[in-house]
């Protein structure tokens, strides 16, 4: 690994740590946030991934779609909680590029109010707004990158 790789490599997974140590709701709203920032970039790269599986993806987003706002937004929590039940284990077996795409999907539900959306007037975290204005600022790829060491741990680990 050269010293540049090894700087970035570093740099993602202190933005992976920020963003875990946020409470799940302020983790959640980030998502919102920068699937609206950047939804425009994030779109081609997730659905045209090699290992995205996309009818995986819509079809657990599909069982999310089907509940209520309450039980989408438990849904989600138990997600970033790595706690729940079946959907966090069907999710913890998809892959991480899938994962991403689940949440890219999420997201949309969102903009449409098919999920349920962030209460009107929501603002971030000062920690979760700085971390966002970070995220903002690196690479595309590493974004990439970033968003996938972020959503491959969530869930519930099916094994």
């Amino acid at each position: 690994m050269s010293v540049a790789t090894d700087l970035s490599h570093n740099s993602n997974a202190n933005l992976v740590q920020s963003f875990q140590a946020l409470d799940a709701d302020q983790q959640l709203a980030l998502f919102w946030f920068i699937y609206t920032e950047m939804g425009e970039s994030i779109t081609p790269a997730a659905p045209g991934a090699s290992t995205v599986s996309p009818t995986v993806a819509q079809g657990l987003y599909d069982q999310v779609k089907e509940k209520s706002q309450e039980e989408q937004l438990q849904i989600q929590r138990d997600l970033v909680n790595r706690t729940g039940g079946d959907i966090s284990r069907e999710y913890g077996a998809l892959s991480d590029t899938t994962k991403l795409l689940f949440w890219y999907l999420l997201a949309q539900g969102m903009d449409s109010t098919e999920i349920i959306p962030l209460p009107e007037g929501y603002k971030l975290s000062s920690s979760a707004e700085s971390l966002l204005e970070k995220i903002k600022q690196i690479e595309f790829s590493e974004q990439m990158s970033v968003f996938r060491d972020i959503v491959a741990p969530m869930g519930v680990d099916p094994t």
